[in-house]
């Protein structure tokens, strides 16, 4: 249907539908994941051991655990701290639902703090009014759980002196920002957080499929972490209560099974060789929109002067008082020119989920919900060549112009 309406509107055989993001997959990677399939271990085997060494190689960490995704990394990292009921957890209002539900899967509570209006992250002058509140109220704030969102690095170095001042510890979720950095330091070496949270979903900027990673330089932590991705249970004898024999395990607290595949590893390490190349053409990608896209009709993202953008997202703000239509319909149609984008993202607040639990309005979020009404993420993925990115702002902006005032 999206292609004959396209014929009819245009004329023009459609050669490409696009969307936001997408995987790159090349040879090399099909290779290394059939020779783990081949090999004798499938999981808890000496390839995730490989990735892990190859992520704190890559990124300069002192410890890595491989985990099953990036949701499961968070909820790893709250266990790990011991998260409890009581426990305030802090996250921004803009982001995916994970960020926020890991303190409620540890029964800890969720509160929000609005986005800052260039970089779309955190607020450190809006999360410093809320610590200031709480702390007057009584009430201590557990973690802080800041979001590199679209790949640009929070203001780390301010909210690093937030975590000292105030005393919580902080969390860097940068399923979005893998090889950005602040500051010229890799976001992912853990210099500015307690503990790094990554995801290997197929849109991110690398892939294992389904996958996720820890990466922290507190090694006390590590231990606690991987103790829990596997059930509760070690074979370390050093603390075990007894011991039976080689075959002999003991689980001493409640885990899961938040393992992750050797041959998902596999392809990790394959992908994690290329994070480089990919991210310089996700820029070249960004630096393409920047030039290109119509400025009077949409807000682009900016790029503080010391941070380097990773560009997992490039999100765009439509100057809706130029339209005769809302959002909806121009999505609509632009879906219908090939073009399946999407909106990153509804405030987690105002999920009816967490608006039932804790009584969230719009107007707590301000920023962060004129963002949601006017944002849509263009597509940006390693695949995309030069002919690519001219038909799809040709597509854009032809849909758009079609529905000025």
């Amino acid at each position: 249907m999206i292609l004959i309406k396209y014929l009819k509107h245009t004329g023009n055989p459609l050669s490409k539908t696009y969307t936001y993001g997408k995987q790159t997959i090349d040879a090399d990677d099909i290779a290394a994941v059939v020779e783990a399939l081949k090999s004798d271990w499938l999981t808890v085997g000496p390839r995730v051991i490989k990735f892990e060494t190859d992520l704190t190689n890559r990124f300069g960490a002192k410890a890595a655990v491989a985990v099953a995704n990036g949701t499961a990394g968070l909820h790893l990292i709250g266990l790990a701290l011991g998260w409890k009921p009581g426990d305030l957890i802090l996250t921004t209002a803009n982001t995916f639902l994970a960020s926020a539900n890991c303190a409620l899967y540890c029964g800890a509570d969720a509160d929000f703090v609005d986005i800052d209006e260039v970089s779309y992250n955190i607020c450190p002058k809006k999360l410093e009014v809320k610590l200031k509140s709480l702390k007057q109220a009584g009430k201590k704030v557990t973690a802080v759980i800041a979001v590199d969102f679209a790949g640009h690095p929070c203001d780390w170095s301010t909210l690093s002196k937030l975590s000292k001042e105030y005393g919580f510890d902080l969390i860097d979720d940068a399923c979005h920002a893998m090889g950005a950095k602040f500051e010229g330091e890799e976001i992912c070496s853990g210099k500015f957080v307690k503990a790094v949270n990554l995801s290997f979903h197929p849109v991110k900027t690398m892939t294992t499929g389904e996958g996720g990673a820890i990466l922290s330089n507190d090694l006390e932590f590590i231990k606690k972490v991987k103790v829990l991705r596997t059930h509760g249970m070690t074979k370390d004898i050093d603390v075990m209560e007894r011991n039976d024999g080689p075959w002999y395990y003991e689980m001493q607290t409640l885990g899961y099974n938040y393992r992750i595949t050797d041959f998902q590893c596999a392809l990790g390490s394959s992908q994690l060789a290329k994070l480089d190349r990919f991210n310089e053409k996700r820029r070249a990608i960004a630096k393409y929109y920047d030039e290109n896209l119509d400025k009077s009709l949409m807000t682009l993202p900016k790029v503080a002067s010391n941070v380097e953008h990773a560009y997992h997202l490039y999100p765009v703000l439509l100057n809706l008082e130029k339209f005769n239509v809302g959002k909806k319909e121009i999505f609509k149609a632009l879906q219908d020119v090939g073009l399946n984008l999407q909106v990153h993202y509804y405030p987690v607040p105002l999920q009816p989920y967490y608006r039932k639990k804790y009584g969230f309005q719009e107007s707590d979020f301000p920023v962060a919900y004129s963002f949601y009404q006017r944002e849509i993420s263009m597509p940006v993925y390693p695949l995309l060549e030069n002919e690519d990115l001219v038909e799809i702002c040709n597509r854009f902006h032809a849909t758009l112009r079609k529905f000025l005032k």
